[in-house]
């Protein structure tokens, strides 16, 4: 049972980058957010043109196992499934 889970703040994620250290799979997850453009399309495209880099907010980095990488993959495939089958995606 996990202990202080209620604790701690959900993170909405959608960026990932995963390496391989040693014999651990390093997995850094983030939080992107497009920056906000304001005004007629080409001032738009202007204001897009001068950004060097979008920043990715690091929320946590993760360091696992092959075999905790296994388990993890198994238990998204169960749930992807549970979730499909409750509303009728196919």
């Amino acid at each position: 049972m996990f202990v202080g889970a209620e604790d701690l703040p959900i993170l909405h994620t959608n960026y990932f980058v995963i390496a391989i250290h040693q014999e651990d799979f390093i997995m850094t997850v983030g939080q992107f957010a497009p920056p906000i453009l304001l005004g007629s399309d080409e001032e738009q495209r202007e204001q897009a043109s001068q950004l060097s880099y979008v920043p990715v907010k690091v929320v946590a980095r993760l360091a696992m196992t092959r075999t905790r990488i296994a388990e993890l993959i198994s238990a998204l495939q169960i749930q992807m499934q549970r979730y499909d089958e409750n509303r009728g995606v196919t």
